[in-house]
């Protein structure tokens, strides 16, 4: 299997991402034009952890983006399903805590946490609503949810140009600097088939997190969503 279909089987999305696990991060920030780690930085300011809080990472990757949490003096759990990325992360980061996972059975026990955060990966599960009540079981009563994934920019001039990178530009980049390319055709068709702001915020709310709201970087290419349970 060179390409995940939009039907999104956990095995397949699992084997595309562990396919390309290895040069990851860096492609990241080539496709992005540097904005995944703005992106970042904004996502550790929203989950503004503090010491002594219990932090869970969902989608975390090689745990880039649990590092943050780390420093701040939080307990983090980074976890993915991906094998290959989280064998790629505990090389990098001997020092973070490492767990695979399924974002539709977590392997936590309710209300472990005090915060949790899923950065560009709840589009890649196959069922939203499943992972969000998921992360609502493990979230103490009063914590908080942090969501940061693709959006829909909000400038319609805007929203034409980036389309065209999106389905253009960005697999032709993918075929020079990535090691699976064809898994950048999958992540561009699920970024443009990803429901727009209003719409995650109601799935959001429907899958009962309260206080629902979200802020847009960068025109709408990204949106934070947070919610409290």
């Amino acid at each position: 299997m060179s390409r995940a279909s939009l039907d999104k089987q956990p095995h397949e999305v699992a084997a595309m991402f562990d396919g390309v696990a290895d040069r990851y991060d860096f492609t990241n920030d080539v496709l992005s034009l540097g904005l995944a780690r703005a992106w970042r930085r904004a996502v550790a300011t929203a989950v503004d952890a503090r010491p002594g809080e219990r932090i869970l990472d969902l989608a975390a990757g090689t745990g880039t983006s649990s590092i943050p949490f780390q420093q701040a003096g939080a307990s983090v759990v980074a976890c993915d399903f991906s094998l290959g990325m989280l064998n790629v992360g505990r090389s990098r980061n001997p020092d973070l805590d490492f767990a695979a996972g399924d974002a539709m059975r977590l392997p936590f026990r309710d209300g472990a946490f005090d915060a949790v955060t899923i950065s560009f990966g709840l589009r890649n599960v196959a069922d939203t609503t499943a992972a969000l009540r998921e992360l609502r079981r493990v979230t103490k009563p009063g914590g908080r949810l942090l969501v940061c994934e693709f959006s829909h920019p909000t400038n319609g001039p805007f929203r034409t140009v980036y389309l065209e990178y999106l389905m253009r530009v960005l697999p032709a980049v993918a075929t020079r600097v990535a090691s699976n390319p064809d898994a950048y055709v999958y992540l561009a068709e699920s970024i443009r088939a990803w429901p727009d702001q209003q719409g995650l915020a109601t799935l959001i709310q429907a899958s009962g997190w309260s206080r629902v709201a979200w802020r847009d970087l960068t025109g709408g290419i990204v949106a934070l969503h947070r919610g409290y349970v």
